[in-house]
C-alpha cells in the first residue's frame, strides 16, 4: 500500500507534466538575438558568448553590426568554441547583397532584413519596391543554399491608401522565397494579435522574436522610443503559452529572445526571460 506521504509526493511530481500541454514536450532550443547584449559584447565577445550559453541558450541570431566588427572566420570560431550555434543573422537593407559571402562563410541558414529604411515607410510604391527586392534576394539566397526572411516592427502596420505596408509585402512576395520573422512585441505594440497573425501567415512564419510589452499602454505605430514599453518575456501583457502552441503547430523553426531596450543589467534580463520560457517549454 502506498503511504499518504508517498502518494502526495507522487501527485506533486506529476502536476507539472499534467499541466504542461502536449506541444511543450518537444524540446525547443531557445535562442538569443545578440543585439540584446550590444552594450557589453564589444571587446568581450568570447566571454559574453560563454555566458549566454551558461544561461541555457543554445542558439544566437547575429545583429547587423557583425560584418563591420568581426571577420567571419574569427566570429565563427568564437561561436563554435562557446557551444552555441548561429542559424542566421540580421543585415541592413541598403548593404544586404554586400554580405552574401560573409553569411556563407559563417555557415548561416538565414539572412534576415531587420527593417527597410525609414525613408520608405510612407508610400505604397516604396513597399512594393521592397517586395520586389525581397523576391529577388530570396531567389538569390535559395540558389546559394540559404533562406530569406523579413523582420516585422510596427511601422509596417500604418494605414497607406486603404492598405498597409505589411499587407503589400505579404501579398506581393513569393511564399517560396520570402519568409517572416514575427516580433511578438512589435505586433502587440501595433495593436495586433500575434496568435491571429501567426494563423494568418501560416508556414510563412519560420522565426519568432520574443520580448514582452508592459501592461496599460495604448497601441502605437510611431517607432518612437517613448512608446516602446518593452519588458522581459513573461513580465508583460503577451499570452506566451498561446503563441507557443500556435507556433509549434505551424512548425516555427527558431525562437529568439530579443531585448531591444530594457531596464537593468542585460545578462540578468535575458536570464529572466530564459527562466520564464523554460517554465512553459521543455
Amino acid at each position: 500500500m502506498v503511504s499518504r506521504r508517498k502518494f502526495l509526493q507522487l501527485s506533486a511530481a506529476s502536476l507539472p507534466l499534467l499541466a504542461r500541454p502536449s506541444w511543450a514536450k518537444t524540446h525547443i532550443p531557445l535562442g538569443l538575438q545578440l543585439y540584446s547584449l550590444r552594450t557589453i559584447y564589444p571587446g568581450h565577445m568570447e566571454k559574453v558568448l560563454r555566458e549566454v550559453r551558461a544561461i541555457g541558450y543554445e542558439q544566437i541570431e547575429l545583429p547587423g553590426d557583425m560584418p563591420s566588427t568581426y571577420p567571419a572566420d574569427k566570429l565563427r570560431g568564437m561561436i563554435q568554441e562557446s557551444g552555441l550555434v548561429a542559424p542566421g543573422g540580421h543585415f541592413e537593407y541598403t548593404t544586404f547583397e554586400d554580405h552574401f559571402s560573409y553569411a556563407r562563410q559563417l555557415g548561416l541558414q538565414w539572412m534576415v532584413i531587420s527593417a527597410i529604411p525609414d525613408t520608405m515607410w510612407g508610400s505604397v510604391d516604396s513597399f512594393r519596391q521592397a517586395a520586389r527586392q525581397f523576391n529577388e534576394w530570396g531567389k538569390q539566397l535559395r540558389d546559394m543554399g540559404m533562406r530569406f526572411a523579413f523582420h516585422t516592427h510596427d511601422y509596417e502596420f500604418r494605414p497607406l491608401e486603404r492598405t498597409t505596408g505589411f499587407d503589400i509585402i505579404v501579398q506581393e512576395t513569393d511564399p517560396e522565397l520570402v519568409s517572416f520573422e514575427i516580433d511578438c512585441c512589435w505586433i502587440t505594440q501595433a495593436g495586433g494579435d500575434p496568435v491571429r497573425l501567426l494563423n494568418r501567415l501560416g508556414k510563412r512564419v519560420r522565426l519568432l522574436h520574443l520580448k514582452d510589452r508592459k501592461r496599460g499602454f495604448a497601441p502605437s505605430t510611431s517607432m518612437a522610443s517613448a512608446d516602446f514599453h518593452f519588458t522581459e518575456v513573461g513580465s508583460g501583457s503577451i499570452d506566451w503559452p498561446a503563441i507557443f502552441a500556435t507556433a509549434e503547430k505551424l512548425g516555427v523553426e527558431h525562437y529568439y529572445v530579443e531585448h531591444a531596450v530594457i531596464d537593468g543589467p542585460p545578462l540578468a534580463s535575458i536570464r529572466k526571460s530564459y527562466n520564464y520560457l523554460r517554465t512553459i517549454v521543455s
